[in-house]
């Protein structure tokens, strides 16, 4: 009988058991690697494949040798910049998710929750409504400043009081706020026929006809919502232990709720404004990357963001085939992919447990 001793490292000439949290760390950076190649590969196939299926030696060449071919056109003006914003999209919508369910500690909590797309939506219905504007580079503007607006104003009703911004207060005042708004817009598509006509496509949420204006537009408020939301990684793990505990830590609580909502604006109203509202990414894929890393948020918020473009672009992809020559908007079939997900995670009973 042979006894199996654990395997040692040399420190300071002892000898010290290898640290499993060690080769939990490896294994995750492994799956983020493998996550972040999944995504390349997904990126290759969203500019390959379309109505008109385009090869990969063409795509090459569009981007490193271009000669103004009809192919490369389609490759530079329009799958490419199509691409790129739905990988920002994506990684926003994934982080804003992750960041709202830390912070409210509610497991089903994701952006919408602030009001924050219900704002956009509204100031875009005003736009078209009111000032006739028409086209997405249009709305961008009109619907990063509504969310913007929306999501001040959720902050500072949820933080009146002696308590402060607590997650209740912040989830009542964005329901509050989202219901009345949801009503403004009902009523705008009623009595303006050429809102009805221009906002439902919109609203159903497409990265369809998205050019790099866009992503001219809303690539800096993107840039750095992702980089707050992932500087906020320490201070969202103190909170989690309870507020007395993260106040012992040295954690600021106001301060990081404070970021937080700065970071889920930025981020939702830079998704929102680029696409429209996508539902289920920023709400289901923070809980396949917690079913891989568990609830630190220094993983968990890398893996959602990886994983959440990984979703939005392997939706969009299929929206262009199953229809095809036609194109069923991204919108409606991450509706379809994450409902059946997000079900299966409530049955598990690791989220049970969360």
């Amino acid at each position: 009988m042979t006894t199996t001793l654990p395997r040692v490292r040399e420190s300071g000439g002892r000898g010290v058991p290898e640290q499993p949290k060690q080769r939990h760390a490896g294994i995750k950076a492994i799956g983020l690697l493998l996550a972040v190649i999944a995504l390349v590969l997904l990126a290759a196939a969203s500019v390959a494949v379309g109505a008109k299926g385009i090869p990969l030696s063409t795509v090459w060449s569009a981007l490193f040798d271009f000669h103004g071919l009809d192919d490369q056109i389609v490759v530079r003006e329009l799958r490419l910049p199509r691409t790129v914003i739905g990988i920002g999209v994506g990684a926003a919508l994934g982080l804003a998710g992750a960041l709202m369910q830390a912070l409210t500690r509610n497991p089903i909590a994701e952006p919408g929750i602030l009001g924050v797309n219900q704002g956009a939506s509204a100031a875009v219905v005003t736009a078209i409504g009111f000032l006739g504007i028409g086209g997405v580079t249009g709305y961008v503007w009109f619907a990063f400043l509504g969310a913007a607006v929306v999501s001040v104003a959720v902050y500072l009703l949820g933080s009146r009081g002696p308590s402060g911004a607590t997650p209740v207060r912040l989830a009542l005042a964005g329901t509050a706020i989202s219901a009345a708004l949801t009503a403004y817009i009902s009523a705008m598509q009623l009595l303006y026929p050429q809102v009805f006509d221009q906002f439902r496509f919109w609203q159903v949420g497409s990265l369809a006809g998205r050019d790099a204006g866009v992503l001219y537009q809303v690539g800096p408020f993107l840039l750095a919502g992702i980089v707050l939301a992932l500087l906020l990684a320490r201070p969202l793990n103190a909170i989690a232990l309870g507020e007395d505990t993260a106040r012992s830590l040295g954690a600021h609580l106001g301060r990081t709720r404070a970021l937080g909502a700065i970071a889920i604006t930025l981020l939702c109203g830079s998704a929102t404004a680029a696409a429209g509202p996508i539902s289920f990414v920023g709400l289901a894929m923070p809980h396949v990357a917690r079913a891989i890393t568990g609830p630190d948020q220094r993983w968990l918020l890398p893996y959602s963001m990886v994983l959440s473009p990984v979703l939005l672009l392997g939706a969009d992809i299929l929206g262009r085939v199953v229809v095809s020559p036609g194109e069923l908007e991204v919108g409606l079939v991450t509706a379809f992919l994450g409902a059946p997900v997000f079900i299966m995670l409530v049955r598990r009973k690791r989220l049970a447990k969360l």
